[in-house]
């Protein structure tokens, strides 16, 4: 006896996603929640970062080549951006997921806590471009940063993290005005407090979180799924006239007064 199973509709995603695909800091947990997105999408990957542990077990689980990196060491990079060439044959977009958080006033951020802000988020991003510029510039594009709320809204405690993404966001546009013309567009996503691992020693501290989820107009923290899927619509070709531009997905914190 055979059954007839009645036909389902298959509806295609909103937004189409890159063949290829290069993800740093993808051990991360925007850069993971991005990298599965663009997988069960149908594009073809390569993750790069620091913790070979983690982008091992995140590389068997979606089948893409790994690639351990250290972004802040300009010969890395170039040796990196050249294995996903290798790998890929072209990269049609690149998620910069690298970064940190440094909360404390300017008083007592030392010299070293400066230069380590400065080269995980701001130097990092520029090597990558670097060695982007020549075959993405050829090929088209798009490579999406994430810079971050503090950039743009002046917030206590925030000194170097503030300067280092604003230094980013600066990055971002000069570059879009640099690179628009041969249609290899960057931007950046701006995200509030995230509840990712890395913001784990705000977020594990009940009194700190209570108070950041306040900070946030929509009264709660951002996932890192909602952030991936920022960089997914920024990274995405149907949205191939969007350049220059930082994306704010923070719960209004940047531009809403509700107290």
């Amino acid at each position: 006896m055979s059954v007839t199973l009645p036909r389902r509709t298959i509806v295609p995603p909103m937004t189409t996603a890159p063949r290829t695909a290069l993800i740093t800091g993808a051990n991360g947990g925007i850069g993971s929640a991005l990298a599965r997105k663009l997988k069960a999408a149908g594009s073809r990957l390569v993750l790069a970062g620091r913790n070979a542990e983690a982008l091992s077990a995140l590389g068997t689980e979606l089948g893409a080549r790994v690639i351990v990196c250290d972004f802040t060491r300009p010969d890395e990079v170039a040796s990196c951006v050249k294995e996903a060439l290798a790998e890929l044959g072209e990269i049609e977009a690149v998620a910069h997921c690298i970064g940190s958080i440094l909360l404390k006033p300017a008083h007592l951020t030392s010299v070293d806590d400066w230069n380590a802000v400065m080269d995980t988020n701001l130097h990092s991003s520029f090597f990558l471009l670097q060695q982007l510029g020549r075959p993405m510039s050829k090929s088209g594009g798009a490579l999406a940063f994430v810079t971050s709320v503090a950039a743009e809204k002046g917030l206590a405690n925030h000194e170097a993290i503030a300067a280092a993404k604003a230094g980013l966001a600066g990055l971002t546009r000069s570059a879009a005005a640099t690179y628009a013309k041969s249609g290899f567009r960057i931007n950046c996503v701006a995200p509030g407090l995230t509840d990712t691992p890395l913001a784990a020693p705000i977020t594990n501290n009940e009194a700190a979180r209570k108070f950041s989820e306040a900070m946030h107009p929509l009264g709660r923290l951002g996932t890192p799924d909602e952030i991936a899927s920022a960089l997914f619509f920024l990274l995405s070709p149907d949205n191939s006239w969007i350049t220059g531009q930082t994306l704010s997905v923070d719960g209004g914190l940047s531009t809403l007064q509700t107290k």
